[in-house]
């Protein structure tokens, strides 16, 4: 593969890392670039998984204070998390690859109306908490246990765990309609739940690439982690300073790209 088609890759991971701090959904910014570079479906979401996980670390220690403070709450949310993540890596890895040649353009079509109606979503949520203003001053506490919140999250791990990209955008509107809090009130809490899905989809790519030869692009793994790394540290800064709007435009050309090479 050319110089610059990796090094593409590698600026595509920096940008997923910084559009992760600012707005969630970094991941449909590589996902696209690694089918463009003719990367096969199952491979691409299994190497963009892995690689990508790293940046979603750097979030959690954006916000590890935040975490410690709703950490004693977390748990039935976490485990059903971390389950239906579990049962979303492995229908990816027993469909079949004719089935994603479909699916995937469906998935980032999908993923790209989240992103799209994201703004959408946030003036809905703020003019139902001035209706309702009901948001509590700490932790949330026993609202991470109830089941109307565990449900629907358990739902969207399961799509978080089959592609990833947008899932953020899911668990944001979610976690802000259950608690009645702000999008940064629950977006600690929303990394935190992204790094259990990728962690756990990671664990299970890397078991099926070991004993079952499910093939992941290991130098795309490489690239993505280390421009995710980058984008996540720096992401908290650089993000402050650009308009929401103009990475998320960043995300619908790069995706709109990718499905336009995938249908040609």
């Amino acid at each position: 593969m050319e110089i610059l088609s990796l090094l593409l890759l590698f600026v595509m991971g920096i940008l997923a890392g910084i559009v992760n701090a600012a707005v969630g959904s970094g991941s449909l910014l590589a996902l696209p670039v690694l089918l463009a570079l003719g990367v096969p479906p199952g491979v691409a979401v299994r190497t963009n998984t892995i690689g990508m996980s790293f940046a979603t670390i750097a979030s959690v220690l954006g916000f590890r204070k935040e975490i410690a403070a709703e950490k004693t709450h977390l748990g039935p949310l976490s485990i059903t998390t971390i389950l239906c993540a579990s049962a979303g890596s492995i229908l990816l890895l027993l469909s079949p690859s004719s089935a994603l040649d479909v699916v995937v353009p469906i998935l980032i079509i999908v993923a790209l109306i989240l992103v799209i109606g994201q703004p959408h979503l946030t003036t809905w949520l703020n003019k139902r908490r001035e209706a309702e203003p009901r948001e509590q001053a700490g932790p949330v506490g026993e609202v991470y246990k109830s089941p109307w919140l565990v449900a629907p999250m358990g739902a969207a791990a399961i799509y978080g765990g089959y592609f990833t990209a947008a899932q953020g955008v899911l668990y944001m509107g979610i976690l802000g309609i259950t608690t009645s809090r702000s999008m940064k009130a629950v977006n600690p809490v929303k990394n935190l739940m992204q790094l259990y899905v990728n962690a756990t989809a990671a664990l299970i790519y890397l078991a099926a690439f070991f004993f079952f030869d499910a093939h992941v692009w290991w130098w795309g793994v490489a690239i993505l982690a280390a421009g995710g790394m980058i984008g996540g540290y720096v992401g908290s800064h650089v993000a402050k300073r650009l308009p929401n709007s103009v990475l998320r435009a960043t995300i619908v050309v790069v995706a709109l790209v990718a499905l336009v090479r995938q249908f040609v």
